[in-house]
């Protein structure tokens, strides 16, 4: 589903946590990354959301400022798994090796754009992760991090040393055995895919940590964030939020909305144009929408309102508000405030 996701999401709490397990401050790794420092702070939590692009230059910097092959094993194998989201951590107390790879898989999205997939095939089982609407390539780190955390689990849960059948890596080979070492397989660089191969035997493995009644009080929850967060939403709506996201950049571009959304121009204009509207007319809908959303702010200036909408002067903005609403801002406002009393 590349759609079902919104472009931007939080960064997990555990991730900085993680930082510091490999002897990185996450202020050192934004700004190393190109992004603002404030990002880590709890209390933003707000102003926390990140698109994908972003997030794997975060994980870029990472691999420049800790150049260690083991950095991202060590920043999944040394964290406490009751500090993992609820998303996580449900994997963690499930019944067995099985269960926690499937529920790992259903709740990942809950968290970052990743879209886990388990497929069974006879005597193995095949585990990959695919990163939804984006065409760029994953962080090295960050596949590392994720088939570490495939790993942990089962050895966590099952108090057993499982070890994959082989990982398939797609970058060029290495001349080091970090990997192999902690997965203890053979790594298999230059690969088609990025991939992890295990026992069915293994899956089987009941986790000692299992917790029924835990996991009947997190699931409900889960299953509903869930269910809003892959609600399907149409290609209008999306477009509208890339819009306002980078209205008050200026005029923005269909380019732009395209690599917001992680797809192409072309195909942009044609699901834009298959839903009957226009690059055009979305982008005049967005204004007026968050031009009414503004004027309802008492405190917000007119004048400001004009900046923050891209337009090059107060007057082009005034003459547009007339076109739309028939009166000037500050009448409309009026209006409105009028109503509310």
């Amino acid at each position: 589903m590349p759609d079902a996701r919104q472009p931007r999401f939080n960064i997990p709490d555990v991730f900085w946590q993680a930082l510091r397990t490999i002897g990185l401050e996450p202020a050192t790794v934004l700004r190393q990354a190109r992004l603002p420092v404030t990002l880590n702070l709890r209390e933003r939590r707000d102003r926390r959301q990140v698109n994908t692009e972003e997030f794997f230059r975060l994980w870029e910097a990472v691999g420049v400022l800790n150049p260690d092959p083991a950095a991202a094993v060590r920043m999944v194998t040394q964290l406490d798994s009751s500090t993992l989201p609820p998303s996580s951590f449900a994997a963690f107390i499930a019944r067995d090796f099985r269960d926690g790879l499937h529920r790992l898989a259903r709740f990942k999205q809950l968290c970052t754009p990743e879209r886990v997939r388990v497929i069974e095939d006879g005597d193995h089982c095949t585990v990959t992760v695919d990163w939804l609407r984006t065409q760029q390539h994953s962080p090295t780190l960050l596949i590392d991090a994720a088939f570490a955390t495939f790993v942990e689990l089962g050895r966590r849960g099952s108090g057993v040393h499982i070890t994959p059948r082989r990982v398939e890596l797609a970058r060029p080979a290495q001349d080091n055995h970090a990997l192999a070492d902690f997965f203890g397989c053979a790594v298999r660089f230059g690969a088609e895919r990025n991939a992890m191969v295990f026992d069915i035997a293994d899956l089987e493995r009941p986790f000692a940590s299992h917790n029924p009644e835990l996991l009947d009080l997190l699931n409900p929850a889960l299953v509903a964030a869930l269910a809003e967060a892959t609600a399907t939403a149409t290609i209008s709506q999306q477009v509208k939020g890339a819009l306002k996201r980078i209205l008050a950049s200026g005029r923005p571009e269909m380019l732009e909305v395209a690599r917001e959304l992680g797809m192409s121009e072309r195909t942009l204009q044609r699901r834009i144009t298959e839903e009957g509207s226009s690059f055009r007319q979305l982008m005049l809908e967005t204004r007026q929408e968050v031009v009414r959303h503004l004027l309802s702010e008492p405190s917000i200036e007119i004048e400001e309102i004009a900046c923050l909408l891209g337009y090059e002067d107060t007057n082009s903005f005034y003459r547009a508000f007339r076109t739309w609403e028939g009166t000037t801002p500050a009448r409309w406002r009026a209006q409105q405030t009028a109503t509310t009393h």
